[in-house]
This record gives C-alpha cells, structure tokens and sequence, in this order.
C-alpha cells in the first residue's frame, strides 16, 4: 500500500482511499462514510488500516470505535465543518505546484515577518494574503514567519489552540489555497515558515485522547493541561505522529521550515530528544532545499541551536526575548513585571548586539532564579531580535505598537538598531508601516470556557501593576469578543498615509542587504562602546578599514568635545562620513548636522546615524 505518512487518510494512485490510526484503547475501529461502516484491520502496536474503494477526494468521513462513538481522525487533513465535525479526504497530488526551481530558505541573510493570517488583511484569508506578497518582497522582507494554522474551534482565534494539527483551519480557505499561498511567495521570493505547537493540543475539540491514553502523561507540569507523552508508556505512538506532522508540512505544503512554540514546555527525558527528531524530520523532507528551523525557549536554552554532537537539538535560531525587553525598557522607561530587570542602558543594548542573550546563568529576580545559558561561538544570526511579536504587543492593555508608545525619534532608532544589528530581525505584520491597529488577545470559545479564558487572562495581565488598576481593568478588551478580533485587522492603505515609518523600513533593509558591510555580519565583528548614560556606538567592522558606525542616542543632544574612545577613531588615514540618519526628512526627521568636527562629535537627539569611512 502507497503511504506517504503513517497516520490518516490518503488517496491511492489506483483508486480508493487507505486509512491509518492510531488508537490501542479500541478493540475495533470502523470508518464511516457515505457508503455506510468499513471496518480496519487491527495491526500491532494498537495500529488499525484499511482501504475503502468507494472513497475519493473530498469523500467525508469519521472513525468509530468499538461500534459506540464517532470521531474525526486526529490525523484529518482538513475539517470543513471544523473540530467538531466529519473530516475530509484531501489529495495533495491534485495540486500543481510552480516552485521546483525553490531553493529553500535558510538562516544567513533572513528578515523574518510574523504574519497572523486572520488579521493581515481585511478578508482574513490566503487567497487575500496572496495580492500582498510582491510589496512585502519590496520592502525587503525575506521569510514569513506564519502563525499557527491548525484547525481550532469557532470563528476567530491565534491558532495556539490548535486540536487537528494536521487540518489547515477551513477559517482561512481550503488546503490548496494554503498550498497557493506558499508557491506564490517562493515565486515573490520569499521563504515560508510555520509556527507550531508541539507543547498541548487546545481544550476544547481535542478528540486524540479517545484513540489513546499514550498522548499525554501526568509526569510533568505544563502550563496548558495535560503534558504531551514524548518519553513515558505508549509514546511511540505520540513521537510518530508528531515527527509526521513535521514532514507533512515541509512535503505537502512545501513550508520552509517551522517556528517550534514555547518549547521548554516540550518534555522528553529519552535517549534520543523528539526535538532532535522534529528537526532532522524537517531536513530530510526538505531533502535539498534549505530549510530554517527557529525555537521560542523562555528559559534561553541554547542547546535548541547547538549541534546534535555537541549535545544540541540541531535548530537554525532562537527568538530572543532579552533583545526585546531591554529595547523596550529603553524606548518607554517602564519596568513592569518581566521588564524589571531590564534598565534598557546603552550596555544592555551593545550586549544583547554582541551577544545575544544578556541572561546567560545570572539570578533573573522576576523569577526568582537563574535564566539563561552561554551563547559563546554561536553567530549572531542564531538570535532572532524584534521589538514587536504577538505576544509582547498583545502583553499590554491595550495591544498598542511600540511607536504609539515612545517618541518618533527612539522609535525610528531602535528600529535601525534593529535591523543593521547582526542579529536576525524580525518584524510583526504592520510594524514595517507603523499600523495604529492594535494587536490583541482573542479567543472565539463556548461560553463556559470563554468565560474561563476572559478570567484567566485578566489574572495574567495584573502582573503589570498599571493594568491591575481597576480603571485599566475595566476597559480591558473581552478575548471572545468578535470585535476584539476585527480592530486588530491590518489598514494596508496605511502603507501611503504612514509613508515615511515605510520608507525608513524599506531604507534600511536596502542598506542591510545591500551595503558591503552590513549585509556580511559575522562572529566579533561588531564592537561597541558606551558613550553616554543614553548613547552608544556599535562598530561593524569590515575589510581593508571598509568600517562602519553605528551611533544610537536615545537621549538629548550629545556633544562630546574630548572623544576618548578607540571605537570613533578612523582606520588609517581615512575619515568618517554620513551615510544614514533617522532623522532624514524623507522619515519626518528634522535633518541631521555633520556628526565630526575638528571641535566635537555632535550625536542628535532621539536619533541613530550610520558613517562608513571615506579616504582623507
């Protein structure tokens, strides 16, 4: 029998469908379909397969165990009614795809986009997210970082739910339009990556506990119910599936590779880590096309990126959060919750430039313990920097982006500190055009759990003393709310009516992949230098004295008279001269004076400027 995969439904090159579960709690298991009950073979280790020859394409179905209860196949390949509904069969060979001549997306060179397809466009859909992908390519993007789309109960949702990790969600479009999607960005040149969730299945439409107990274990806390089942009895069953639903991904959406969501939540004490697993399941997919494969760790766990041999998971980069906390220390001086042990000093900000995490061991008071692991060795573009992600931004009262919480100034410098560092940067869906929609929580449940969810994330938000107000706490938005959802949908037409925080991106981008020196970083060839409790200089170095500065003043006017500092010496006999400013007109600045002098150094105000040298 022809099997791409070992679970679910697939069509057969001479007719009918097989189909392949998982389910040792049954002693019988029977698909239904509009030919009535078909019974499956019981194979060892708790397998039942079969063929039905009246099934085809689009055919729906659902498993009966032990003639009493019907279910939709954890492993359905789409749920047009939803979870709770038949599953479909659903042939991938149907589509034609144009990528062949697709290399693949790997880590050097990326400018990551997190995109969240129910809000990126008004419709809310591939199909609209497609007209969208040659101006994305434009402004310099490089991956689309896609937030989680299996199948999630009711109409509106992040995906982080998700009970049918095979489906892509019916709210979006069908299958294909997924698979559309994907072959239209390789054709703007652009990679596509998947964010997914290997850490809980969603509460509500999760059916997998049904087929078998082997799926969750009661042997480690999880933040999210029960802990999945990678290392305990009857977790064969459990890696298999999972490891599949890494391949499936990469050889029938053609996916670049996968963000692997909170996986310090991810337990496996086994010889052979299920993260080693997921990542070699994606490379050997892929087979020669480059693939990039990013963790979200909360405890700074390096060994995501170390190599397997050296005791590593064999991941591509690491989201990293210190990035991100001390820059938005530094743009709005709070120091709520997790940002309390952050100042947002210009120290902080070089460190976290050079070396990624700036908690590698050291006591994290929030939490009351140690956080972090040593980054030495690792290049800079194992460390994916943003100053806006899902989280962060939705982490607030009121889902507002970072420039509606500083000034335009720091703004515009935070964000070429961002994307000339040496980091992977990435950008969450509208920031490149400063949108003023806000991005908030929102989860579309029944009632009962609805009325959970809202409590629980109130709960969550107090941690902010500014939000445990009760004045803040009442305008909080309600997470089921079909509303809360709507304000969040991106106003593209803002790419115009926003036109210089768009040209700033696209500006810098082009200055990343285009300048000599930016667009080659490499391992400690950045260095950089306090030059005032609010200003910093970061230095790239590059070949023959071909240097450049990076100069960030987060504060008033610097004028430094006495410049003792190695850093702002030119190489040789060269000078150094303008190449950028933040505080260019074409970005609303207010125009930038020469930065050296025979009588000082002037660094603007609230500004970030770029000078390469020039032969004297």
């Amino acid at each position: 029998m022809a099997r791409r995969l070992p679970v679910g439904a697939e069509v057969q090159p001479d007719g009918g469908v097989h189909f392949r579960a998982w389910a040792p709690k049954a002693r019988k298991l029977e698909v239904l379909t509009h030919g009535g009950a078909h019974a499956l073979a019981a194979e060892s280790h708790g397998y039942f397969s079969g063929s039905v020859a009246g099934a085809a394409a689009g055919s729906l179905y659902r498993l009966r165990i032990d003639g009493d209860r019907d279910y939709p196949d954890p492993a359905s390949r789409f749920q047009p009614d939803g979870p709770h509904g038949a599953s479909q069969v659903v042939d991938p060979a149907s589509y034609r795809w144009s990528d062949a001549s697709w290399r693949g997306a790997g880590l050097d060179g990326q400018v990551i986009y997190e995109m969240h397809i129910g809000t990126f466009t008004r419709e809310g859909t591939w199909a609209a997210a497609i007209r969208e992908l040659p101006e994305l390519a434009r402004c310099g993007i490089t991956t689309i970082e896609m937030m989680p789309v299996a199948d999630f109960p009711g109409e509106f949702g992040w995906g982080y739910d998700g009970v049918n990790l095979f489906a892509p969600t019916r709210l979006y479009g069908q299958p294909d339009d997924l698979r559309r999607f994907v072959d239209a960005a390789h054709a703007a040149g652009l990679g596509v990556i998947l964010d997914v969730v290997y850490n809980h299945f969603g509460p509500d439409g999760n059916y997998v506990g049904a087929f078998a107990d082997g799926y969750f274990t009661g042997r480690y806390d999880n933040e999210w119910g029960d802990a999945l089942n990678f290392d305990g009895k009857g977790s064969a069953g459990a890696r298999e599936y999972f490891v599949a639903n890494a391949r499936y991904w990469i050889e029938e959406f053609h996916f670049d590779g996968l963000r692997l969501d909170a996986t310090q939540q991810i337990f496996d004490a086994s010889k052979v880590n299920i993260l080693n697993e997921v990542t070699t399941a994606v490379r050997d997919a892929a087979g020669e096309r480059a693939t990039l494969v990013v963790a979200e760790n909360e405890p700074q766990d390096v060994r995501m990126v170390r190599a397997a041999q050296d005791g590593g998971h064999g991941m591509d980069a690491l989201w990293n959060d210190d990035f991100h906390h001390a820059a938005h220390v530094a743009a709005t001086g709070r120091r709520e919750a997790y940002y309390s042990d952050y100042s947002g000093s210009p120290q902080e900000l070089i460190s976290a430039i050079k070396w990624g995490f700036l908690f590698q061991g050291q006591v994290f008071r929030w939490q009351k313990k140690r956080r972090g692991t040593p980054t030495f060795g690792l290049p800079p573009q194992s460390f994916v920097n943003f100053l806006e992600n899902h989280d962060q931004v939705a982490n607030s009262a009121d889902g507002k982006r970072l420039q509606q919480l500083c000034s335009p100034g720091v703004w515009r410098a935070l964000t070429a500190l961002l994307l000339l560092g040496p980091g992977t940067p990435m950008l969450f869906q509208g920031q490149e055009f400063a949108s003023s929609k806000p991005f908030l929580f929102f989860a579309d449940h029944d009632r009962e759990l609805a009325t959970a969810v809202r409590k629980g994330r109130g709960e969550f938000l107090t941690q902010f003393p500014s939000i445990a107000t009760e004045a803040t706490r009442a305008r909080l938005a309600d997470p089921a709310a079909r509303e809360t959802f709507e304000r969040c949908k991106l106003d593209l037409r803002e790419r115009e009516s926003h036109a210089a925080a768009y040209r700033l991106h696209r500006d810098l981008l082009v200055l990343r992949r285009e300048d000599a020196v930016f667009s080659r970083p490499v391992a400690g060839a950045v260095d950089g230098a306090v030059l005032s409790t609010q200003a910093f200089v970061l230095r790239f170095f590059g070949r023959d004295g071909d240097d450049r500065l990076l100069l960030v003043n987060l504060g008033r006017d610097l004028v430094m008279e006495r410049a003792p500092e190695p850093l702002l010496a030119p190489p040789g006999d060269r000078r150094w001269d303008l190449l950028w400013s933040s505080e260019d007109p074409r970005y609303d600045g207010v125009g930038t004076p020469d930065v050296e002098t025979a009588e000082a150094w002037r660094v603007p105000g609230f500004a970030a400027v770029v000078l390469r040298t020039r032969q004297a």
